[in-house]
């Protein structure tokens, strides 16, 4: 008996050839592969875009950080193969008689062209380049999230045009991303910055008699602190005026104070057998050494130790949550700030990753170094009011030291001091009117604040 093997048909009953050689398959598959990771990370950032639109609250991680970084790295990797198969399927199927699959095909190729012009537009490289049109951005933005589902639909009606679809392989396909897509909003819930956190013995107790408190009532690693070089890259005319301030020159790099706080610690060590009573001092002046833990130390090293020489750090300022009162003493709360991936790497491709990760996605930076908090001059209170309390020089339970905060509210030049004499042409309701006047720049996040057509940023 002689067998015969029944051709291939499509769905009009034409004898069908396939119009992908042995060539095209490897790369098809990758593109396949590629597209379903970009899918299944694509459900997960929309959810979390969802969640923060619903909320009002700003849900990036640094988990979700990291799927941006892989949703960029497979975007990158793709756009080769998608148009080396565009192109190439194209010619070999230009003339194929089944028109309605080449039509579908045409559209297919066109949509994924846009999918991926539509991202470059939408990731600002860093030093390359960086489209900063709101209204452009806004017009990428939605292409990018709406045409890969129209994408989805071409590639079925150019699928359905051909031979029968095999769906059981969809089905497995759809189960595995499903699978990864619950994976990621699980991961999205960890936080790294709790991983093997060290904590003080004392408990909150240890930052007394400063009312400084950390959110965590942990240590913060000193590096985390004195990442001042890292915020150079983008904001250079900030870190110049950083540099040259008295907040820089604050610890024990100003050498009146070196000799104070020696003489402090020096006086607490021979009364009470510990440094402790110098910490009132350290809430405003050494926060580095002193939020990491180095500072009660009796032999810490005040000139060599780099944590020392820190002051007050961009860091430190930026990364203050709460202001608890306005009682001065440095009642705050302070956090570790929440760094994108590689922050801290000295590899120069991590390096440029970070970069990119945060003019790609600014808003989790944002939230993390420009809170509310800061932007208000009860703010300033915290260490420009002082009171000494009798765990520093156990004589009384409150000496008022010097006191900015409150006399700049009782000056006419806050607009609240009813019985000043002199008012300005116009009251200064915050202490950074005067203290941190706007200054042209080009820095990266430098805006027109003012409405004159200029971008600035704070002195």
């Amino acid at each position: 008996m002689s067998s015969s093997v029944r051709p291939v048909q499509d769905r009009r009953g034409r004898v069908y050839t396939p119009a992908i050689g042995s060539g095209l398959r490897p790369l098809l598959w990758i593109l396949l592969g590629g597209f379903a990771l970009l899918g299944a990370n694509g459900v997960y950032l929309a959810s979390v875009t969802l969640v923060t639109w619903a909320t009002g609250v700003t849900q990036q991680t640094y988990f979700y950080m990291v799927m941006i970084a892989l949703h960029l790295a497979v975007g990158f990797a793709i756009v080769l193969p998608v148009i080396i198969f565009g192109f190439a399927h194209l010619v070999t199927s230009w003339k194929r008689p089944n028109k309605a699959a080449i039509r579908y095909g045409v559209a297919l190729l066109v949509g994924s062209l846009i999918v991926l012009v539509s991202g470059l537009l939408l990731v600002r490289i860093f030093d390359v380049y960086a489209v900063r049109d709101p209204r452009l951005r806004s017009v990428s933005y939605w292409l990018h999230v709406i045409t890969p589902l129209v994408v989805v639909g071409l590639y079925v009606k150019h699928r359905l045009a051909g031979p029968r679809i095999r769906w059981v392989y969809a089905r497995r396909l759809g189960a595995v991303v499903g699978v990864v897509v619950i994976a990621m909003g699980l991961l999205h819930t960890q936080e790294p910055r709790r991983f093997g956190v060290k904590g003080p013995s004392e408990g909150s107790k240890y930052f007394f008699p400063s009312e400084a408190v950390t959110a965590t009532g942990n240590f913060i690693p000193a590096e985390t602190l004195m990442m001042d070089s890292y915020c150079l890259k983008c904001h250079q005319d900030a870190y110049k005026g950083w540099y040259h301030s008295s907040h820089h020159l604050s610890s024990f790099n100003n050498k009146p104070y070196l000799s104070s706080v020696r003489e402090t610690r020096k006086v607490s060590i021979a009364r009470d057998g510990t440094t402790r009573g110098a910490r009132w001092c350290a809430g405003c002046h050494d926060p580095v050494p002193f939020f990491s833990g180095q500072f009660d130390d009796p032999n810490y090293d005040d000139v060599n130790n780099p944590t020392s020489q820190a002051g007050i750090t961009c860091t430190v300022c930026h990364s203050i949550t709460n202001v608890n009162s306005t009682r001065g003493n440095a009642d705050y709360t302070i956090e570790e700030p929440q760094h994108y991936p590689f922050a801290g790497s000295e590899n120069p491709v991590l390096s440029w990753i970070n970069e990119t990760l945060v003019k790609a996605k600014p808003e989790m930076h944002k939230r993390t170094f420009l809170k509310p908090a800061i932007q208000d001059s009860k703010f300033c209170s915290t260490c420009h009011k002082v009171g000494i309390p009798f765990g520093v020089n156990h004589y009384k339970d409150f000496l008022r030291g010097q006191n900015h905060y409150d006399t700049f509210l009782l000056s006419g030049v806050s607009g609240h001091g009813a019985r000043s004499f002199y008012y300005p042409p116009i009251a200064k309701g915050q202490c950074i009117n005067c203290h941190m006047n706007f200054i042209p720049s080009n820095d990266f996040a430098a805006k027109d604040f003012e409405g004159k057509g200029e971008r600035t940023v704070h002195d």
